[in-house]
């Protein structure tokens, strides 16, 4: 019968330079102990990069940077798509990916109907905050990530450019999901965004009707 460290040098062989690879995902090819044991040896043997704890990735290498790491999206992503959760950006981290600001976080913060927790990878920090599911029930690409954005702002201190941006935006995404993100968001927010998109600019009625 094949030993977990030869089940996991298998499924190495597999997997593209990289790509992420879970402790779970041997449960039931092994014990516990075995598994971390076989995972540090590959570690050791440079065959695998610990990213953080339970998380490895087969190296992808460059001829003068070394070790090639994930993206922490793509890290939380891949999570995702591991365990069947949603996630969505949120905090700074949904300003940053709208354009709002410029400030690359450190912080990259998601909602998400699994559990609340907080992975570290490198010198950034993961974390996935367990929210109302009414949260996540948002359709609008667009939309959802900008009433997340907005849940991190004092809505009386938004300026113009980025009241402006905000509107650019949102007349982008299909009116039927601003519909339907609007219906289930706070008051507060839906009302500063009805207010927004009915506001012409500068004399063009690029508006929409809600």
């Amino acid at each position: 019968m094949p030993t977990i460290h030869k089940n996991i040098e298998h499924k190495l062989a597999r997997l593209k330079n990289g790509e992420l690879i879970f402790t779970n995902d041997f449960r039931l090819q092994g014990s516990e102990a075995a598994t971390k044991m076989a995972l540090s040896r590959l570690t050791r043997e440079g065959k695998i990069s610990r990213l953080a704890h339970g998380i490895y990735i087969k190296p992808k290498t460059h001829p003068l940077f070394g070790i090639i790491y994930p993206s922490p999206d793509t890290v939380a992503e891949a999570i995702a798509k591991k365990e069947k959760i949603k996630i969505k950006p949120a905090g700074a981290y949904a300003l940053n990916q709208l354009g709002l600001s410029t400030q690359v976080p450190m912080n990259f913060v998601y909602i998400t109907n699994g559990s609340s927790r907080r992975i570290k990878i490198g010198k950034a920090i993961i974390k996935f905050k367990a929210v109302n599911p009414k949260r996540l029930a948002r359709e609008g690409t667009i939309s959802s990530l900008v009433i997340q954005a907005l849940e991190e702002l004092d809505i009386k201190k938004i300026d113009a450019f980025s009241s402006e941006r905000i509107k650019e935006l949102l007349l982008k995404e299909d009116q039927k999901k601003l519909q339907h993100d609007l219906k289930i968001t706070t008051a507060r927010i839906s009302d500063f965004i009805v207010q927004l998109l009915k506001t012409p600019t500068d004399d063009r009625m690029d508006t929409i009707k809600l």
